[in-house]
């Protein structure tokens, strides 16, 4: 059986447009496992646009080999509406400029009409009631879908939604603006996730259950854990890992970059038993998991430029300089400079691209490896 490619048009938002998302599926339809990959929810984050387009030729020749156990559905732009956001030659593509807010952010919360669904319907079988789950996230989706206020950005949701709420693996592929490799996942995920961080070469792995944001991988993956803590007297699995990778750089687009990328999607296809093959040894891990409210989010204190003292991968210190912000109008220029220093020892991970930045805006990343008061119950992601 060749790949299908299906195009789901999307509600168009003004009289005369009308956008679609392509889907590029392999395998046998319900095949298990299952995985979902998806890229550039955040329109501007264009690496993995890249990492798709090598990843599709890849899974073209498995298809064709016959390789294929289980089901793969890419999405190689997971949103039209943010590619097409342009203002004056730059490209906006993290928040809708309808008033939506954050492309990954406010996506359904699908687990109270599943745990009401499922009440009564659990057995002693882990694989029965994974079965059972899935039918009630899907028929909760359709609820959803169902809503008479409607408009492009919620059709492009539920276009999403629809093949990713059952999937076995689900990957959103994702950037930051300067950065290293990292990914995010949820406790229950480690150490399962470890190969798939070993094999991209992740400098972090950043866990949290809940980061407050309900962001799209959470939507798919918290479900699960949320109705194993309801339900402790049925065996309830943590049955789609779902994570996003942050695929370093907006500006880490590259074919050398992108093909090693997508190898080791594929590599990490063939070890969850989606492709058959031998995806050969597991590569020497770069780093241990540690939890999202480890990480240093350091936020600028006021407006001016930043000129960083730090570069990525550095070591850092509780209370080492990173930057220094400069307010070019303040009236004695010696004054006008202040330090903005780490609350933690650890890697910086990411930093910030443009140097002028507003009071509150996050300007760097510190990964650490103790839990900061500052950031136990806060909200964790950058809007």
């Amino acid at each position: 059986m060749a790949r299908q490619i299906e195009r789901i048009p999307l509600r168009g938002s003004t009289p005369g447009t009308r956008r679609e998302v392509t889907l590029r599926r392999y395998g046998d339809a319900g095949a298990r496992p299952k995985a979902y990959l998806q890229a550039s929810l955040h329109a501007d984050e264009t690496p993995g646009l890249l990492v798709a387009h090598h990843l599709a030729r890849m899974l073209d020749r498995a298809q064709a080999d016959g390789a294929m156990r289980g089901e793969v559905v890419l999405v190689p732009y997971a949103n039209p509406i943010g590619l097409s956001q342009y203002v004056n030659s730059a490209q906006l593509g993290r928040h809708d400029l309808r008033g939506g807010g954050n492309f990954n952010r406010n996506w359904p919360d699908l687990f109270p009409a599943v745990a009401e669904a499922v009440a009564g319907k659990l057995t002693a079988s882990a694989d029965e009631n994974v079965a059972t789950i899935r039918a009630a996230l899907l028929a909760a989706l359709d609820e959803v879908a169902a809503q008479p206020v409607q408009d492009e950005l919620f059709s492009l949701r539920m276009a999403l939604a629809r093949h990713a709420v059952d999937a076995d693996l689900a990957l959103d592929l994702h950037c930051d603006e300067l950065a290293l490799m990292y990914i995010f996942v949820t406790p229950a995920h480690w150490p399962q996730a470890r190969d798939l961080a070993a094999e991209l070469g992740c400098r972090a792995v950043l866990l949290a259950e809940q980061s407050g944001g309900d962001s799209f991988d959470e939507a798919y993956s918290t479900p699960w854990i949320r109705l194993a803590e309801r339900f402790p007297d049925h065996p309830i699995p943590a049955a789609c890992m779902a994570g996003t990778a942050e695929l370093r750089s907006q500006a880490d687009v590259s074919d050398t970059f992108a093909e090693a990328d997508a190898a080791a999607l594929f590599r990490t296809l063939q070890r969850q038993g989606v492709i058959a093959g031998d995806p050969g040894p597991v590569p020497t891990p770069l780093c241990e998991a540690t939890q999202l409210d480890a990480c240093d989010t350091i936020k600028s204190p006021a407006t001016g430029v930043l000129s960083f003292t730090v570069e990525l991968g550095e070591q850092v210190r509780d209370g080492d300089i990173i930057a220094w912000l400069i307010d070019p109008g303040a009236d004695d220029p010696a004054a006008g400079r202040q330090p903005i220093h780490t609350i933690t020892d650890g890697l910086v991970l990411s930093l910030r691209a443009h140097k002028f930045t507003l009071s509150g805006m996050t300007v760097a990343k510190v990964v650490g490896t103790k839990t900061l008061p500052s950031r136990k119950g806060a909200y964790l992601l950058d809007d």
